[in-house]
């Protein structure tokens, strides 16, 4: 998977899209408004990138049990355990399944109380033969900001001094399940995208995690996935960036 936040990748890591800056900082920012929950100093940055791969950054919306405040922020995209001595791990961590989630060493903890919603304006998929994979495009079918469940980690660096401003890294993973029937033929797995009215539901660090609220997402999420938008685009690089890259193709 790749997003696209717009976030995305050229490969099964499955890119995303993060968010275009004024229309999905103006979506984000409507939301915690409604809420009541709204900091003080609330500001989200956003910054439009179209093809973002796993470690690297992805915003994220976590509810503080330590402050009681929502936050926006931007996490690396593989969870990594606070025990772990280093940031990189020789396991994938940028997505968790939801079957048996709770059940799993890595995800218990976080899945408890460290639920996230990693926000993305769609994801990519590549099908195909090697070779010769088509890329297709995954939105939300009026361009909408999708909100995936997530799990998160703040990682201490043991290299750096207990007080140094620089030592906690947010990492952060994506859950997914078993593709629907619409994205089968693309791919055996999706995220599993939570509607709106579900998000605070999701990170309310109150509510103890287990594997009947992962059901509970997963259930949720199914008329999410099976209403996406899918687009075939243009083949891309991992080191290619722009709009272009979610122009769909188009029959000559």
């Amino acid at each position: 998977m790749v997003f696209a936040l717009i976030v995305g990748r050229s490969d099964p890591r499955t890119p995303f899209t993060s968010c275009q800056s004024a229309t999905c900082a103006e979506q984000i920012t409507d939301f915690v408004q409604r809420t009541g929950r709204r900091p003080e100093e609330w500001a989200p940055d956003w910054e439009a990138a179209y093809n973002i791969a796993p470690t690297e950054q992805v915003p994220v919306l976590i509810d503080s049990a330590k402050t009681g405040e929502l936050r926006f922020e931007q996490a690396r995209w593989s969870l990594v355990p606070g025990w772990s001595p280093t940031l990189k791990l020789k396991f994938p961590t940028f997505n968790a399944r939801a079957e048996g989630l709770a059940e799993k060493t890595r995800w218990r903890r976080p899945l408890q109380s460290h639920r996230a919603i990693v926000l993305a304006r769609g994801f990519f998929e590549w099908a195909g033969e090697r070779g010769s994979k088509t890329p297709w495009f995954m939105s939300h079918p009026d361009g909408d900001l999708m909100g995936f469940a997530g799990l998160y980690s703040w990682w201490p660096d043991p290299a750096k001094d207990k007080d140094a401003a620089d030592r906690w890294t947010l990492t952060a993973t994506i859950v997914t399940s078993d593709a629907v029937q619409t994205l089968a033929g693309i791919h055996d797995r999706n995220p599993v995208i939570l509607p709106e009215h579900m998000w605070l539901h999701w990170i309310d660090p109150t509510i103890t995690g287990d594997q009947a609220l992962v059901d509970e997402a997963v259930r949720a999420g199914i008329a999410e996935a099976e209403q996406l938008r899918i687009d075939q685009v243009r083949p891309f690089s991992t080191k290619d960036e722009g709009p272009q890259l979610l122009e769909p193709v188009t029959a000559d």
